[in-house]
């Protein structure tokens, strides 16, 4: 089992991407399959203070308030973190101070406080789980192969759901498998969507480093929604 995260830190982690409405893709660059992202104002990069490979970045996420970017668990950090939020380049966007990180009791889903107000257009947040078979769409700026760095650009691929599984902190997960793309490191946190909205925050996978058709467990949202509701009240 592998988390969706820069592989630089964690070691044998995997993740997943999202990705988040239309696309037009650039044919030459590659999520692990997929597409590129040409806008995505709720995606948000996730970069921790302490780390310098890559300028830091860790994880993906969304920001689904002003002051409420949702991520994984697994990609909290004691040494401080801050988020770049509303633009598909890599290193740029909106920056924010993360001044609390909050670990859902559910699973493998967090939720970062902004120390400042973010304006811009955020991620809607599902009540229930997508149906197995259902073609859904995951997000993010991981590797797009083996021990690549970082995309540069945000991407997005198809998924299919296979089922129900378990998430890092054996919370409730969505099983999916790779239909034109796969997770890998540093997708993790970043979003699975069922018709534009977010279903699942990547977790784990099975992936090589270079299949397209990988599997991956993305932490169900529905199973943390109340909590989400509690702690950043939408």
């Amino acid at each position: 089992m592998r988390y969706a995260k820069a592989a630089a830190v964690v070691a044998g982690a995997a993740m997943a991407f999202g990705v988040g409405a239309a696309v037009p893709a650039s044919a030459d660059t590659h999520i692990i399959g997929g597409t590129t992202v040409q806008s995505a104002p709720w995606g948000a990069q996730v970069f921790w203070d302490d780390v310098t490979d890559y300028g830091g970045f860790e994880c993906s996420g969304t920001i689904i308030a002003s002051q409420w970017v949702l991520t994984a668990q697994h990609c909290l950090n004691k040494g401080g973190m801050h988020v770049k939020v509303g633009d598909v380049a890599l290193g740029k966007g909106t920056e924010a101070a993360v001044d609390e990180q909050k670990a859902s009791p559910n699973g493998d889903i967090a939720l970062l406080h902004l120390k400042s107000a973010v304006d811009t257009t955020f991620m809607k947040l599902a009540d229930k789980d997508p149906e197995n078979g259902a073609t859904n769409q995951i997000y993010g700026w991981g590797r797009t192969k083996d021990q690549s760095p970082p995309s540069d650009t945000l991407k997005t691929a198809d998924v299919q759901v296979t089922g129900e599984s378990t998430d890092a902190f054996n919370g409730k997960a969505i099983a999916s498998k790779g239909v034109t793309g796969s997770s890998w490191h540093g997708d993790s946190g970043g979003p699975q969507l069922a018709d534009g909205v977010q279903v699942g925050v990547c977790s784990t996978g099975e992936n090589s480093g270079s299949d397209e058709h990988g599997t991956q467990n993305y932490a169900s949202v529905a199973n943390s929604r109340d909590w989400i509701k509690q702690t950043a009240g939408v």
